[in-house]
């Protein structure tokens, strides 16, 4: 990992750069394509800013949504054709196609410093196959591949794992590739002290494997929103109506919570106290109890002023802290002041001094909705390849560059 090649240990002059970005990013649903969040297109610009600055052709390639190998209107990167323009100052050009005679002519037709968009490489099913031969295919557009689309890097598609064995020597990673790379190691171990991971959302069955590897590396783990509710039924708790997920391995969970009672380094935090509702809707009657005895017919929707003290002192404290997924169903007011909380004692911690970094599409949202979003070191464009990371994982992308 410390010797992987970035697109700074090349020179692109006179040569075409495949480049795989992911600029699968949300939009409005009237059809218009407003871009409701560029993060993920911006921290694209630079490596691409890079090789137009070499005097290089660069050929983009990029997914957006799920067609499920079929092409789809609704699903077509032509949107953002006029958005790139803008932010690279120079008009790009387009393909209907990702392989074949039409797009390579067109290849041939670029001029140093021109940038041809591809369209939607999840049109053609081999993509999510990783099928070889059309990861060929692909080859034959580039003489240097260049993958920039950290947000995807856990994925076997043919365009992150399959294409860069075609390019041998001639492969690297972009700058978001390796700022995501770095900050991610200021974490895992090499983070200043106290360390800790914030782990939300509801998903739990994702993240198991993520606190059996950070109990060895961190100083706290505070586990809330819909992800604490399982842990507190293994113990014995009242969880009343709320949110369980799939998961179902109760003797793991308990497995874990006896691990970390034994050691003596890390220690896991869980809510106190929670805000409890009798519906699942903003309007909701609501009433405060303890998240060990929720009653039937309730549910915990957002943690409680006790949890929300402790946790900010623990963040207060810190000096690399990670969050990823809210503490809450933050998108209803009346169940916010978690999760808000915490991005506030976050964006304080930072300005005092410490390292940040935050992934996730609910936990930037929180960000964004409070306009916190640069005050924090580093947003991550990739929830679920950061959560693969932190299992102590090589991505399947970065690994087909420096194998």
């Amino acid at each position: 990992m410390e010797n992987i090649k970035t697109v700074n240990d090349f020179n692109f002059k006179n040569k075409t750069a495949l480049v795989r970005v992911d600029f699968n990013v949300p939009v409005n649903n009237n059809q218009s394509f407003q871009i409701l969040d560029d993060t993920r297109i911006m921290y694209s610009l630079p490596t691409i800013q890079k090789i137009i600055s070499d005097f290089g052709k660069v050929v983009i390639i990029s997914h957006f949504g799920r067609p499920k190998g079929k092409y789809s209107k609704i699903y077509s990167l032509r949107f953002i054709i006029s958005y790139l323009s803008d932010k690279l100052k120079i008009p790009i050009k387009f393909s209907e196609s990702c392989i074949g005679q039409s797009v390579e002519k067109k290849i041939s037709e670029l001029k140093n410093g021109e940038v041809l968009l591809l369209e939607n490489i999840r049109f053609y099913k081999e993509e999510e196959n990783g099928n070889e031969n059309f990861a060929f295919q692909l080859s034959k557009l580039g003489d240097i591949y260049v993958n920039d689309a950290f947000g995807v890097s856990h994925r076997s598609h043919a365009s992150i794992t399959m294409v860069p064995k075609f390019f041998v020597e001639k492969k690297c990673i972009g700058f978001l590739m390796k700022k995501e790379i770095q900050s991610l190691k200021k974490v895992l171990g090499k983070g200043k002290n106290p360390i800790t991971i914030l782990l939300g959302g509801a998903k739990i069955s994702s993240k198991i494997a993520i606190i059996e590897n950070l109990i060895k590396l961190v100083d706290y783990v505070l586990i809330g929103g819909g992800m604490s509710y399982p842990f507190i039924k293994a113990q014995g708790g009242k969880v009343g109506e709320s949110l369980v997920d799939e998961y179902k391995d109760l003797k793991m969970l308990q497995k874990i919570i006896e691990q970390y009672k034994k050691q003596n380094k890390t220690k896991i935090f869980f809510p106190k106290d929670v805000i409890i509702a009798d519906s699942f809707k903003d309007s909701a009657k609501t009433k405060m109890a303890s998240i060990h005895s929720i009653p039937n017919g309730w549910m915990g929707l957002d943690i409680g002023p006790k949890s929300i003290n402790h946790f900010c002192e623990i963040i207060n404290s810190s000096r690399t802290i990670l969050w990823n997924g809210p503490l809450g169903v933050f998108e209803f007011p009346n169940f916010s002041s978690g999760t808000f909380s915490i991005a506030k004692a976050i964006v304080k911690a930072t300005q005092n001094g410490a390292f940040s970094l935050v992934g996730g599409g609910d936990s930037i949202a929180a960000l964004k909705m409070r306009k916190y979003e640069t005050k924090i070191s580093c947003l991550s464009t990739g929830g679920g390849a950061m959560l693969e990371s932190l299992k102590n994982k090589i991505l399947p992308g970065i690994k087909a560059i420096i194998s």
